[in-house]
């Protein structure tokens, strides 16, 4: 499936976190929320965003916004990672990638010769209304947090 496009509806979405408590899009309609979709729990460039994300939460709660990790691997090993690194916001397991495929993430990619599906680094800023605000495209890491909350900020 393709990137959604700024200005059209997020695709909605139920997913359960490292607790095992699901999480629907439309729960949290009336506020914005940010989705970053991540690779894989414990490596190196997941853990700094995730982190990042953390450091910054208690200015994203004051924007009254809802903060959501996704990635493929299940709620054991959200549960595991979010303890390990002090996170306090819902990781989404997304173990078979249906939702990482509907908002255009799931892609093949290519690493040492070898071809294989994964999700590339993206974020999606769903306004109050249920559309997209803004997207980020192969995220690096350093700063990108920050950029998120000042997005936030400018809803």
């Amino acid at each position: 499936m393709p990137l959604i496009d700024e200005g059209k509806k997020a695709p909605a979405f139920t997913l359960p976190d490292q607790d095992g408590t699901k999480h629907k899009l439309s729960d949290y309609a009336g506020q914005p929320v940010v989705l970053f979709f991540y690779p894989k729990d414990m490596t190196s460039g997941c853990t700094r965003e995730a982190c990042d994300f953390q450091e910054r939460m208690p200015k994203f709660k004051r924007s009254k916004a809802a903060v959501f990790g996704v990635s493929i691997l299940d709620s054991k090993s959200k549960a595991k990672f979010a303890e390990k690194e002090g996170l306090k916001y819902p990781l989404l397991a997304d173990e078979e990638a249906k939702i990482s495929d509907k908002y255009g993430v799931w892609v093949e990619k290519s690493m040492y010769g070898k071809t294989y599906m994964g999700i590339q680094r993206t974020t999606y800023l769903i306004d109050a209304n249920g559309k997209v605000a803004r997207r980020w495209d192969k995220v690096k890491v350093p700063g990108h947090a920050e950029e998120v909350l000042e997005a936030v900020k400018a809803l």
